[in-house]
C-alpha cells in the first residue's frame, strides 16, 4: 500500500506538478483545490505527507493548518508549507516540518518526498 500525499493547492498547474512529483517518489497523490476541499478530506484521510499552500481562495492555509494540528489521526503527518510569502512562512515555521518557497521544482519536491517516504511501505 502506497503512502498518501495530500496536496492542497489552488493553482491547477502547480497541483499537477506537485502530484506528479510525489507520485514519482512513491506516494499516492490526492489533490484538494481549496481549503474547503482539504477540510472535507481530512476526517477520512490520513496522509503521510501534506503539501499545504498558504494562499488559498476560500479558507487560508493557516486555518487549514490549525485544523490539521487539532486532528489526532494527523499528528504523525509531515507538513510542508508551499508559499511565496516568506514572512508568513516564517511565522508558521514552528508548526510545520518544512517550508518550501515557490517556485518549487519537480525534482526538488520529488527528491525531498522520496527521502520522507516511509521505508516500511517499499
Amino acid at each position: 500500500m502506497q503512502p498518501i500525499a495530500l496536496i492542497v493547492e489552488d493553482d491547477t498547474k502547480l497541483a499537477e506538478i506537485f502530484s506528479e512529483a510525489v507520485k514519482a517518489a512513491g506516494f499516492e497523490a490526492i489533490v484538494a483545490v481549496n481549503g474547503r476541499s482539504a477540510l472535507d478530506l481530512l476526517p477520512t484521510t490520513t496522509p503521510t505527507l501534506i503539501l499545504l499552500d498558504l494562499h488559498l481562495p476560500d479558507i487560508p492555509g493557516s486555518d487549514v493548518l490549525t485544523v490539521i494540528r487539532q486532528e489526532a489521526h494527523l499528528q504523525e503527518s509531515i507538513i510542508m508549507l508551499t508559499t511565496a510569502d516568506a514572512w508568513l512562512a516564517e511565522t508558521l515555521r514552528p508548526e510545520v516540518d518544512f517550508v518550501l518557497m515557490k517556485p518549487i521544482s519537480f525534482a526538488q519536491l520529488r527528491d525531498l518526498a522520496g527521502r520522507l517516504r516511509p521505508s516500511s511501505t517499499v
